[in-house]
């Protein structure tokens, strides 16, 4: 794809490149304008249902107090209270008095909350109802479902929907479980309020209209208190989803279920604490609008490329005219014409790019001068490192000492130091290529510190150290290491007392080679032998690192470098830094 592009012309590049701008421009917008409404919708659906779901769950919350509200006046009344001394007292003479007494508070509770269907207030001395309510006497209070609230430390239980149990007609009805409010000490009595179903059922539609399909009316467990819709709950059996609801007492989230995404709010009751309020609707039934923007925007992204590529055709031909004459120009400039320049009497971008084009080609003639005399400084550079392989000190003490050991019959020394010398000779003068590998640079500097040993008995010794034998392979540039190992035994030695160590240790450091010379002698100032070795003209004790920096330099240029430190008597290092990749 790359190469297809590149083999293109630069009118058809333009083109391309005009038409692929606009057409992302106008996909970013376009999907940002639609992440916006999705995001914008989506809100406002989640706070109009949330509003929604309160708004019901109050007006049921209301309900729900009236009706505790209602039990309660019943409570307060002398009849209630009269039958509630029979019970402290154990009396069960009075039984039908009381039942009689009763039955006005009674039909009082349904005149003011239409919504009860029956009351039964049961007592150890005897069960109390409305004797218009027929009683299922074949069923205790205990064996039914309101066992399981009649012994807790709640006053008030709410029973979810269920048949009623206690009267016949096999009612459908929600119930209310109260202890009595009285002053007596009594045991073992329970008021039970049914409630009609379909009333307290029509008090949650009413204000839901068609949606009160999606709305469920549970327990903390999931488990339906009242069937608002003939549709099943998709979260019945989803621990997951029920988890959530357990978080705070209302609030909103987005759940998957069974792979369709859903927006779910809920909202607990206050009256029946274990009770709660659950809206679950279809993300695409609520963000429908936001489908219609989509498909705008597509229509309108599909106008915008079409004009695009008729735009990109006009843009590209009329940027390319004053492209032509820098054309002209830059064939001419091939032909080794440098006198030739660009003008224009417009000052666009076209007309920057002509002037750049100018000064490029001053700079093109300058830098020429700048590499002749680049070109001049480098071959100075290796005439000064021939002259480091023989430098006529070193070899003037080399034969000197060959000279005295052959006199004294040393000859396996004199052996040694002549092959050294020679392996000197053959790894420094390198074919006559200034590149190496650094498996020869080593054995280069190894075969230096034998013969300096061999003239230096027990002034120093020295160690190698390589990280990575992979290392060996690498090119860099031909001796580097031995001028600094010279600069080690000629001055970092001459003061010092015990023996002298030299390591020189190789390492890689992501895409750099370090190497460091590092020797326990007397140390220099580092500040003014790195001032030296960078200037142009250096002194002659720091010629051995102005060599080794200077050709660092002309060969890799500023990825290369050398830094020092010294510590006098304990450690002075020099590190090169060279890159791994080529020069």
């Amino acid at each position: 794809m790359k190469k297809w592009f590149y083999q293109l012309s630069l009118r058809r590049r333009l083109w391309i490149s005009v038409l692929m701008l606009t057409v992302i421009s106008i996909s970013l917008t376009g999907m940002m304008s639609y992440w916006i409404a999705f995001r914008s919708t989506e809100s406002e659906a989640f706070i109009s249902s949330q509003n929604t779901l309160n708004k019901s769950a109050l007006v049921l919350d209301e309900k729900l107090r009236h009706i505790i509200v209602t039990t309660s006046s019943m409570m307060l009344s002398d009849p209630f209270k009269n039958a509630m001394d029979d019970v402290f007292s154990n009396n069960s003479a009075s039984y039908y008095t009381r039942l009689s007494s009763l039955q006005t508070p009674l039909g009082q509770m349904k005149l003011i909350e239409p919504s009860i269907q029956s009351v039964l207030i049961y007592t150890p001395v005897g069960e109390l109802f409305a004797t218009n309510d027929l009683r299922n006497g074949q069923i205790r209070l205990k064996d039914t479902i309101f066992s399981r609230y009649l012994n807790t430390a709640d006053r008030v239980a709410w029973v979810e929907n269920h048949e009623d149990p206690l009267f016949l007609g096999k009612q459908r009805v929600i119930s209310l479980v109260m202890k009595p409010i009285t002053e007596a000490d009594v045991h073992d009595v329970y008021v039970v309020v049914n409630v009609k179903e379909e009333a307290i059922s029509k008090v949650v539609t009413d204000d839901l209209l068609d949606q009160s399909k999606n709305y469920y009316l549970i327990t903390r467990k999931g488990d339906t208190v009242l069937p608002l819709s003939s549709h099943k709950a998709l979260f019945e059996s989803d621990p997951d989803f029920l988890n959530q609801l357990q978080n705070q007492d209302r609030g909103f989230f987005k759940y998957d279920i069974a792979g369709n995404k859903y927006l779910v709010n809920y909202s607990r009751l206050t009256m029946a604490d274990n009770w709660m309020m659950v809206s679950v609707q279809k993300q695409s039934d609520l963000l429908h609008q936001v489908n219609r923007i989509k498909t705008t925007t597509l229509w309108i992204m599909l106008c915008c490329a079409i004009l695009a590529i008729v735009m990109s055709n006009v843009i590209s031909s009329f940027l390319l005219k004053p492209l032509h004459k820098l054309q002209g120009l830059m064939k001419k400039v091939e032909q080794n014409n440098l006198d030739v320049r660009f003008t224009s009497k417009y000052e666009d971008e076209v007309t920057q790019v002509g002037l750049k084009f100018n000064r490029m080609l001053e700079e093109i003639s300058s830098l020429i001068e700048e590499v002749k005399e680049a070109e001049s400084e480098k071959r100075k550079m290796e005439i000064k490192a021939l002259q480091a392989q023989i430098d006529p000190h070193f070899l003037y003490n080399t034969l000197n000492t060959m000279i005295w050991k052959s006199e004294t019959s040393q000859n396996r020394d004199v052996t040694e130091m002549i092959t050294s010398l020679s392996l000197l000779f053959q790894f420094g003068l390198n074919g006559g290529n200034e590149m190496t590998t650094l498996a020869r640079e080593i054995d280069h500097v190894r075969q230096y510190l034998i013969l300096q040993q061999k003239c230096y008995e027990d002034l120093f010794e020295y160690s190698i150290e390589l990280e990575d034998e992979s290392l060996l392979d690498v090119p860099i540039l031909k001796i580097i290491l031995q001028p600094l190992v010279e600069n080690s035994i000629l001055h970092g030695f001459q003061g010092i007392e015990g023996m002298g160590k030299i390591r020189i240790s190789i390492s890689r450091s992501e895409d750099h080679l370090n190497l460091r010379v590092e020797d326990n002698g007397e140390g220099m100032d580092v500040q003014s032998v790195d001032a030296d070795m960078r200037r142009d003209q250096a002194s002659k004790k720091s010629y051995a690192l102005r060599n080794v920096y200077g050709r660092l330099r002309l060969y890799y240029g500023n990825q290369a470098d050398i830094s020092l430190n010294s510590e006098p008597y304990v450690s002075t290092t020099v590190k090169l830094t060279i890159p791994l990749t080529g020069e």
